[in-house]
């Protein structure tokens, strides 16, 4: 157990199920394990990447507001540049798709600089469910899955990692997942079908009751998605 995590852990406001209201503000969640470093790098780590979504729908035109935790709003909407481990000079079809592959790269070191399994996993679920949706994307369109591929999946091999028992990304199998998504009537409905399934592993590895730091890694990924879903509710 983290020092001090028992009263970060319980102090915290319950989370619902998927589709519940937020009970706190990604922000707020930062601001209150702000004095314990483990936790907060690994906060940190899993809140960026909504604000790396906001980012990119701001840009998109698809919305006007932004309320980012770890980013500046000023970064969020480009008037300052990103944080230099998200910067990249990578040549990929789509601009973002390099920032992402930095954001993967920088979860995947933080994981391994702080010994967290959890944000190993989720950071290994995450790309593999990503790089699961481009290659169905990219079947569809008729092109080559690997010009579309999250860049740390590639980089198989033994790493700082392997003693943690991290899961091997190439070992997720999301073909009913995707053949659910494919089906769904509208791009809403996919992504709810996503975010059900990110839910889902999320409730198998979260730690719960532990009061450890992973439980507070798994506490900020449950809210991200909580705070997404009312966003595009």
């Amino acid at each position: 157990m983290g020092t001090g995590n028992y009263y970060r852990i319980s102090a915290l406001p319950a989370l619902g199920d998927l589709g519940a209201p937020p009970p706190m503000r990604p922000a707020d969640l930062r601001e209150h394990v702000r004095g314990a470093a483990r936790p907060l790098a690994l906060v940190d780590a899993i809140l960026l990447g909504d604000d790396l979504l906001q980012r990119e729908a701001l840009l998109a035109g698809e919305i006007q507001e932004v309320s980012p935790a770890v980013l500046s709003p000023a970064q969020v909407r480009s008037a300052e540049p990103l944080p230099a481990f998200l910067a990249t000079e990578e040549t990929a079809r789509i601009p973002s798709d390099a920032v992402w592959a930095a954001y993967f790269r920088h979860a995947a070191a933080v994981a391994a600089r702080c010994a967290s399994v959890f944000l190993a996993n989720w950071t290994a679920h995450e790309v593999a469910l990503r790089n699961a949706l481009a290659a169905a994307r990219a079947a569809a369109l008729g092109l080559d899955p690997q010009d579309y591929l999250v860049t740390p999946e590639k980089e198989k091999g033994p790493g700082p990692l392997t003693a943690l028992g991290v899961l091997d990304p190439f070992l997720f199998d999301f073909s009913d997942l995707i053949g659910e998504w494919a089906s769904a009537p509208d791009p809403l409905a996919g992504l709810k079908v996503l975010d059900r399934a990110r839910w889902a592993w999320l409730l198998e590895h979260d730690a719960w009751f532990s009061f450890g730091d992973e439980e507070l890694a798994a506490y900020a990924a449950k809210l991200m998605l909580l705070v997404r879903w009312h966003r595009i509710t």
